[in-house]
């Protein structure tokens, strides 16, 4: 008796809580049958949005993690950090080795860097410079430099110490930052973008002719269209076409009628063709 006692308040619990769950059941199937379609368009619209947001949020997060790995980074092991992910194993491993073999013959060191875009500091030149001072205190900040390249803003910057960007000269570093990074970047060439600009920084470093900038590229659109000084030069010719076909027309009347046709058949062509051709 006692055991029976025992076990009913767990019976009766289970009991109760089926039945509720039941007519929760029965209550959210009733109300959904209520809903009309325009309530059935806004729940999923509501739900698609909401979709959208959950996707979108990661990529905030990644967009914000690159600028703050690379200040958090100690000093690099390698002469590469690619953080945006824009550069293939090929690149990274010739870069590394030019950048390895001048330092070991120069003693300046050269740091690449890839991020995707800057959240929080949008000058370049500054972010580069807390780079390297975060990167290489002390003496070491004198032969150190930084190339970076942003792949969302397509922009970038050269800097270091003051025996690197000494070293460089101003007319190299303006050249790789206002050519070789915008041009290249544009085109969407981030590998080109940064061997060329390492080919020339180490091509300077070592006093070697310095390969120059990138071709930009010009695509001229042909002009379908007379200028004002072509209208004007085509003025006297267009008006000796129309004092010729009046003369055909209206003197010599000994031709007779069939005899003007004739020559205006033959002549008028000629000189519209003259007209048309001659630009002078």
């Amino acid at each position: 008796m006692n055991a029976v006692q025992l076990r009913q308040p767990a019976f009766v619990a289970s009991t109760t809580a089926g039945r509720a769950q039941t007519r929760a059941r029965g209550l959210v199937a009733c109300r959904a049958q209520q809903q009309g379609p325009v309530q059935e368009l806004g729940r999923k619209a509501a739900a698609a949005a909401a979709a959208a947001l959950l996707a979108a949020a990661p990529l905030s997060g990644a967009a914000l993690a690159g600028e703050f790995d690379l200040l958090a980074e100690g000093t690099p092991s390698t002469y590469v950090l690619d953080d945006a992910a824009v550069l293939n194993k090929t690149t990274k491993k010739t870069v590394g080795d030019q950048l390895k073999a001048l330092e070991d013959a120069t003693g300046y060191h050269l740091e690449v860097a890839t991020v995707r875009r800057l959240e929080f500091e949008n000058d370049t030149f500054a972010f580069g410079d807390k780079l390297v001072s975060k990167w290489y205190p002390g003496a070491a900040k004198d032969k150190a430099g930084v190339l970076i390249v942003v792949s969302a803003g397509k922009d970038g910057a050269l800097t270091g110490g003051d025996a690197f960007m000494s070293a460089l000269g101003d007319d190299l570093i303006d050249s790789v930052v206002g050519e070789n990074i915008p041009i290249l970047t544009g085109e969407e060439k981030y590998n080109e973008t940064v061997t060329s600009s390492v080919s020339r920084v180490v091509a300077r470093l070592t006093g070697k002719e310095d390969p120059g900038p990138p071709f930009r590229q010009e695509f001229r659109r042909e002009r379908t269209y007379k200028t004002k000084a072509e209208t004007e030069a085509k003025k006297p010719v267009t008006a000796t076409i129309v004092v010729t076909l009046l003369v055909i027309s209206g003197t010599r009347p000994g031709l007779g009628c069939r005899g003007r046709a004739t020559v205006t058949r033959l002549v008028v062509p000629m000189l519209q063709y003259y007209g048309y051709t001659n630009k002078d």
